[in-house]
């Protein structure tokens, strides 16, 4: 009687103790576990009989493909079963998905149970999941259980029968890219979502434009992307819809970013009056109506393709002394009379004379500056109508927004209810946030910042995002976090080294239920470089493990040893 119990506590996994020889990443909620092998069939094959999901979109169909192409890693497949006893042969997989909707948008279930037998015949792998998105998680860990033996030249799965079931901490778990420090050609962008799907991370947060680029076409306002770098270091809307439908056939999200009012001299490229002045090119010019109409351009041509729930609207690092500098927005707080309250342009645009154009440009703007005065036009006053004012914008156009936290932290209480504030300065901020009853993404920049090379793995995998946070309703609020990689040292060249595997550590992290985490990340370390190997053998320039991230090999060795 013993004996069966210490052989049934073998099998258990409790996921907080070290398992050796158990090499899943990031580790699922539980695991059981045998100690028999199975032989993928050369004619291995995907069913989904009793499914109610039908894949119409072939999302599904396509995941299984992917998971042969992974799971053979370009190996040729010649196994000979003429020694293989035929009941330890698995014949393909079994999915069934319980909903047919395939929306993909924050709060999607993504739990799913995995199964593999160790006997019968016609012996099938089986997968249960309420979306297609947690069966497709559900074949990513299916495929680390696989392994080719270049013996009899076929693919294994060790350690059967498994009974896997699994569902991540976080809706957010987010990996952000920079195209406007770098561009980032399309297959490289496509390559990084790949890899975020084998760590089951499902946001691509896209900080699209920012002070030295604008590589995005915007219908709206089609000379905007007169601010890329070159006519070919530049995204067309199909190209972004194509990125964005990339990703969500993967379970992956696409955040899209337009940072404002800061961060944006590129806008002026194309459209200079968007500048305070030639002398003084950021923040956007407060004080004009048209900066406003741009913001609802862009966000309206958004609307069209980023189907996500929530916009990034930045908002961080803005220095207004451009403002206070430039003659017409410093007058505009005593520019206008009263006699101009209650002012309507409806009467005015019914004489529709094109002649009038330059006198109603004006007083559109008089009527912002009006606005402004009455918000308090100083430094933070305008700070604070801008943002605000963005997000109206946002608002009207159906998205929630993400601020980063600058302004949580200088007007936390005029934000919309509907805002998520990105922390990113340090340590505490979500916390506050939370309190306040406002929700928030965690990517302290002392953590998890990629670009940050001296921050190690460890750092990566010790970062809690519910530190000091320990009332359930508030901890609620906390969407996930999210790891940054900036660009403005980082190009197609070396961003995927850059990003793994350190972004793993992460993914764990805000994937495995937190009792089930290590306590001390050496515990994690043999597993972590045997998925860092994975990524390798997948195609993907994952650094190595020992080392300040991006570090080179030390000497040679085993993939496992670096």
């Amino acid at each position: 009687m013993m004996g069966k119990i210490v052989k049934s506590l073998c099998f258990l996994v409790f996921l907080g103790v070290l398992v050796e020889g158990l090499n899943i990443w990031p580790m699922p909620n539980s695991v059981n576990y045998g100690h028999q092998i199975m032989y993928l069939s050369n004619n291995f094959v995907l069913k989904t009989d009793g499914s109610k999901y039908n894949d119409a979109s072939g999302i599904l169909k396509d995941a299984f493909s992917r998971l042969l192409d992974v799971i053979e890693v370009d190996h040729v497949i010649d196994s000979n079963f003429s020694q293989i006893d035929p009941l330890s042969i698995l014949h393909g997989i079994h999915v069934i998905v319980w909903s047919q909707n395939d929306e993909l948008q924050y709060g999607v279930d993504e739990s799913y149970k995995l199964s593999i037998p160790s006997h019968g015949t016609q012996v099938y792998a089986h997968i249960e999941a309420q979306t297609v998105y947690g069966a497709l998680h559900g074949l990513q860990t299916f495929s680390q259980l696989c392994r080719f033996n270049l013996t009899n030249r076929g693919i294994e799965v060790h350690q059967v029968p498994w009974n896997i079931n699994d569902q991540p901490r976080f809706f957010y778990r987010g990996l952000l890219i920079d195209t406007a420090r770098h561009y980032l050609p399309l297959p490289i962008i496509k390559s990084v979502i790949d890899s975020m799907s084998y760590a089951k991370l499902n946001v691509l947060h896209w900080h699209i434009v920012d002070t030295q680029s604008f590589p995005l076409e915007i219908p709206s306002f089609p000379k905007l992307w007169n601010g890329a770098y070159s006519i070919s270091e530049r995204y067309t809307m199909a190209d972004a819809a194509e990125i964005v439908s990339y990703a969500q056939r993967r379970g992956i999200s696409v955040l899209a970013e337009v940072d404002v009012p800061g961060h944006a001299l590129s806008w002026g490229t194309g459209y200079p009056s968007l500048w305070p002045s030639k002398d003084c090119q950021q923040p956007l010019d407060v004080s004009k109506e048209f900066t406003f109409k741009v913001i609802d351009g862009i966000l309206s041509d958004f609307s069209k393709t980023f189907k996500y729930r929530f916009v990034h609207l930045g908002g961080d690092e803005v220095n207004t002394s451009c403002w206070t500098e430039t003659p017409h927005i410093r007058r505009c707080g005593v520019c206008l009379t009263p006699s101009l309250e209650g002012f309507s342009m409806k009467g005015v645009l019914l004489f529709g004379s094109v002649a009038l154009w330059d006198v109603l440009r004006t007083l559109i703007d008089m009527e912002s500056a009006y606005e402004l005065r009455q918000h308090g036009l100083n430094e933070s006053g305008a700070y604070q109508y801008f943002v605000l004012r963005a997000q109206k914008i946002a608002l009207s156009h159906g998205y929630e927004i993400i601020n980063w936290e600058e302004t949580f932290n200088d007007f936390g209480s005029k934000l919309s209810r509907k805002t998520v504030v990105h922390n990113w300065l340090g340590g505490g901020v979500a916390e506050k946030v939370v309190a306040s009853g406002l929700r928030c993404i965690v990517s302290n920049q002392d953590k998890w910042y990629l670009d940050h090379l001296d921050a190690p793995w460890e750092g990566f995998y010790m970062n809690e995002p519910l530190t000091n946070i320990t009332n359930h309703h508030q901890q609620k609020l906390v969407l996930g976090g999210e790891v940054c990689m900036w660009g403005e040292h980082i190009d197609a060249s070396d961003i995927e080294q850059t990003i793994w595997p350190r972004a793993a550590a992460a993914a764990e992290r805000l994937w495995t239920a937190y009792d089930n985490l290590a306590k001390d990340p050496s515990h994690v370390v043999e597993r972590l470089a045997h998925f860092r190997c994975l990524l390798n053998r997948r195609g993907v320039a994952a650094a190595p493990l020992f080392g300040p991230g991006r570090v080179a090999p030390y000497e040679p060795g085993s993939c496992s040893k670096q």
